[in-house]
């Protein structure tokens, strides 16, 4: 985790409780004699990310059911890497398919004081995350956009007079629904769940399937990115899958970037990455 992360320690689960009462239910103490709470359970994922988003940034936070419920130390860590490219205090940064979460505005604002714009596919979502904004004044400056075509991801988004410090996603993982199911279904076999539909994370259609899966996905922001290389310093995506680099960076190659960078990324045991590129 980035030097940086608040969140690099234990989670102070008896402050928490404090200020957001809800997460209580779901913590427990484990067989080391640690307060802890169980992450393959996606309700107590979401309290805690409501008691963390309230007590680091006072921040009153929701999401409908179903929908993508990201873990917050591990989205700020992406942001702390995402401002190492940059090193600027005051940033403009673009949210591709922000989710009805809002989390990296929310972060990108408290966290770190920059100009936040988030764009979405799917209306609902984008209700979801203007009711948050709506809810905290603290976020009143986070504009949302509609992205009204589902095949393209910056064409018809960014506008002539627009720009962007950094393009910031959590690209769709899975090519199909049918993947995404069986992917969770594994999990909860390899946990040993009782329950079936304990999936710690959720998430819609748009949120985690896509045709052809991330690496298409980022293939596409590859090739629009070419489009708007002289209103964008730092394009950046997530990468789930190690395999799917070195096709994703073939394709950004083909754009002629100035510079290709791929930075690792560690939160406990789980390893992950983000590739950034540049025109300038």
């Amino acid at each position: 985790m980035h030097s940086k992360n608040p969140f690099i320690d234990d989670y102070p689960f008896k402050k928490l409780v404090r200020i957001s009462p809800e997460l209580q239910s779901f913590v427990f103490t484990n067989e080391y004699g640690n307060e802890t709470i169980k992450f393959s359970d996606k309700e107590a994922v979401k309290a805690l990310n409501k008691a963390l988003l309230k007590a680091n940034y006072n921040i009153d936070w929701h999401i409908p059911e179903g929908n993508l419920c990201p873990p917050i130390p591990s989205r700020l860590d992406y942001l702390l890497h995402v401002a190492d490219l940059i090193d600027e205090e005051k940033m403009h940064l673009l949210d591709i398919g922000t989710g009805a979460n809002l989390v990296y505005p929310i972060l990108g604002k408290c966290h770190f004081g920059w100009q936040c714009t988030a764009s979405e596919v799917n209306l609902d979502s984008l209700q979801n995350a203007q009711q948050i904004i709506d809810l905290n004044p603290s976020l009143k400056e986070i504009e949302l956009r509609h992205q009204k075509y589902k095949t393209k991801i910056f064409d018809s988004l960014i506008q002539p007079n627009d720009e962007f410090d950094v393009v910031v996603c959590n690209p769709p993982f899975f090519k199909t629904k049918t993947n995404a199911q069986q992917n969770n279904q594994r999990k909860v076999n390899n946990l040993q769940l009782k329950e079936k539909d304990t999936l710690n994370f959720g998430g819609r259609s748009n949120e985690l399937w896509y045709k052809g899966g991330e690496e298409a996905f980022v293939k596409k922001m590859a090739e629009e990115s070419a489009l708007f290389k002289n209103q964008v310093r730092w394009f950046t995506s997530l990468v789930s899958k190690k395999e799917h680099l070195k096709n994703i960076k073939r394709a950004i190659n083909k754009t002629q970037p100035t510079e290709v960078r791929i930075v690792d990324m560690e939160h406990g045991n789980k390893k992950t990455r983000f590739i950034a590129w540049t025109f300038v």
